[in-house]
């Protein structure tokens, strides 16, 4: 929709920084939630919650928590959006909420209650700007026990929506074809792996691994930043060379960054050179691996989906939870 609106790719032209403040008020504000609010208020409406749980991008959480008068919780999926962008996410948002009758609350309702916070404190950069802050494990503890044993063990992957530019994937391969590592690259379950041509003989492509079982004998991971494989591999306290591509890539990029856990390789610097310094330096410099294995620990020390879970349903289990303005002044 917003390709046909601009005539082109949506955020062409626009710098790694700016890309919230493009895409969460236009595409996931105004587009999203009207398109959403409409079967998700039905869908509530028939199952009777005690609460509204949401994801980040998702606002129709809050609106529809607020129409059936119930708490909404804010599941954080990455970082903490920057202050800017849902204050335009505000704007986009509150003629929705006119329309049934309320005013839109500031940060299009998100911070409202609690926050669902993923972040361990190494990446943590913002804290909520309202409302209640609860930590949440991001990732799975680790399954097996570390196993790297003999050559250390490169993963290279690009997830599953930024995946399709084989150009990224060589270029890491090359990069890494003479060096004292093997390679294991997942191209994803809708890519082929003999699209990559003729591999080199320390390294071998898969469309997919189950990570638990890949990560633990890794020294490194090579990915496009991300939240899923970020934290994934954190949980490991493994360092990390990223290739972000977009969406919330960048931002996670920095974060990695800025607590000395990785680097990070910007559309345009990607070469076999340069993938090979990155590598090299993750590999080679303590400091990384210190600094991810300080941000396992941390994962490790927060609570879990199970222990969250109890905690809310301790809080709202018995429906009591209290009413909102919508409930108090109108029926939409």
């Amino acid at each position: 929709m917003l390709r046909a609106r601009v005539r082109g790719f949506p955020g062409d032209g626009l710098t790694p920084e700016r890309i919230h403040h493009y895409f969460v008020p236009r595409l996931f504000a105004e587009v999203a939630t009207a398109d959403m609010i409409d079967d998700v208020l039905a869908c509530g409406r028939t199952l009777k919650p005690d609460l509204v749980l949401f994801e980040t991008y998702a606002f129709a959480g809050p609106l529809v928590a607020e129409l059936l008068g119930v708490p909404a919780v804010h599941h954080a999926i990455g970082a903490m959006l920057e202050r800017e962008v849902l204050e335009l996410a505000n704007d986009a948002v509150s003629p929705l909420w006119r329309s049934f009758g309320v005013s839109a609350p500031g940060f299009a309702g998100v911070y409202r209650g609690i926050t669902l916070a993923i972040c361990p404190p190494a990446l943590d950069v913002l804290d909520v700007p309202e409302g209640e802050r609860l930590p949440l494990r991001p990732a799975p503890l680790p399954q097996l026990p570390p196993a790297v044993t003999g050559r250390p063990l490169v993963y290279l992957t690009l997830g599953t929506s930024f995946n399709t530019n084989l150009d990224i994937f060589r270029a890491v391969i090359n990069g890494l074809a003479n060096e004292p590592v093997d390679v294991l690259v997942t191209v994803g379950a809708d890519q082929d792996p003999a699209a990559l041509g003729p591999l080199p003989a320390n390294t071998r492509a898969e469309r997919f691994v189950p990570q638990a079982t890949v990560l633990p004998t890794c020294a490194a991971v090579v990915h496009h930043a991300g939240s899923g494989t970020m934290f994934g591999a954190l949980a490991h306290g493994l360092p990390q060379v990223v290739i972000p591509q977009g969406a919330d890539n960048f931002v996670n990029a920095s974060l990695l960054e800025r607590a000395g856990i990785g680097s990070s390789l910007r559309p345009g610097a990607v070469s076999p050179e340069n993938v090979r310094a990155a590598v090299r330096r993750v590999l080679d410099e303590p400091s990384h691996r210190v600094a991810a294995r300080r941000a396992a620990a941390e994962i490790a020390a927060m609570p879990s989906a199970d222990d969250v879970a109890a905690t809310l349903r301790q809080r709202f289990g018995d429906g009591g939870g209290g009413s909102t303005t919508s409930e108090r002044q109108t029926e939409p």
